[in-house]
């Protein structure tokens, strides 16, 4: 299966610029222009911080520009909710916060990690318990698992204060729930996963920067910010960002391991900086938008 990662639009209803100088709906469409030369698709992921005001209007922009592109496709959308995100419009427009789709026989889940009024993620005991009783029963191909705020630590302090809590509790729930699928045979070949669970991959936003990596054994990708980029490598103890768009091409075979192949999409500005924060100016998001010790 053949998966267009898309993460953090952050569109606006009235179009206004990002941070005044990005038009978010320009680069999700450069985006889209870029990813036209990729062949089949079968599923178009969308995994949070679509809407930077959460309005109506935003989500009607986000539909008119994806859902087009996949129809032509064939591809089903898969939207997630993100911490900008608002749960009414994103619902008025795009569906369920959270639902379950198969594609091709891998099944799709998608998580609301928001928490309203903060930046920072976080799943209930009650999605958890949900999730595990969707798990008991393993899919055909497996499970792919869509979460706004990633199960794998940030790299910069802004976003380590802004980080999923209690990821191990989500990952337990992933590596438990079906144990039996890496010893089951789907079309000839075995299903494999380094700890035999039904889960295969997790797919995320949030921290606007690609990241491959692997949590309990699962694979995890972190598709870059479509409305600008973190730079990863900014001095110790402050937060930077630079305009730059790109996605992830996520390649999940019936058996063995997915890859996942990320891709810029070039703009006028890409570079420029949008915002160099201080360690002061880090320690009040923080204490606004981060977990409320």
């Amino acid at each position: 299966m053949r998966i267009l990662h898309l993460s953090d639009t952050h569109l606006s209803g009235d179009g206004s610029l990002h941070y005044g100088v990005v038009d978010t709906r320009a680069a999700l469409q450069r985006v889209l222009d870029r990813a036209a030369g990729l062949g089949a698709i079968d599923v178009v992921v969308a995994s949070g911080d679509l809407s930077d005001d959460g309005s109506t209007a935003s989500y009607q922009a986000l539909r008119a520009a994806i859902e087009p592109w996949a129809a032509r496709r064939g591809a089903a959308v898969v939207y997630a909710m993100g911490n900008h995100d608002l749960p009414a419009a994103f619902e008025a427009v795009l569906g369920d916060r959270e639902g379950v789709r198969t594609v091709r026989g891998f099944r799709i889940v998608h998580l609301d990690s928001s928490v309203p009024g903060y930046g920072y993620g976080d799943v209930t005991a009650v999605q958890l318990d949900r999730l595990r009783k969707l798990l008991a029963e393993p899919a055909e191909n497996g499970t792919i698992l869509v979460v706004h705020h990633p199960p794998v630590p940030a790299s910069t302090p802004l976003l380590v204060a802004l980080e999923l809590q209690h990821p191990n509790v989500l990952l337990a729930v992933c590596t438990g729930a079906a144990g039996s699928v890496g010893d089951r045979v789907v079309n000839g070949n075995h299903v494999v996963n380094n700890n035999g669970s039904d889960v295969r991959l997790i797919l995320s936003g949030h921290y606007h920067h690609s990241v491959a990596t692997a949590a309990a054994g699962i694979p995890v990708v972190v598709a870059p910010g479509i409305t600008n980029t973190t730079d990863a490598l900014a001095p110790a103890g402050t937060e930077r960002a630079t305009v730059g768009a790109g996605f992830a091409l996520i390649e999940v075979p019936i058996a063995g391991a997915p890859r996942a192949t990320f891709v810029s999409a070039p703009g006028p500005d890409d570079g420029r900086e949008l915002f160099n924060l201080d360690a002061a100016a880090i320690q009040r998001i923080a204490r606004e938008a981060g977990p409320q010790r």
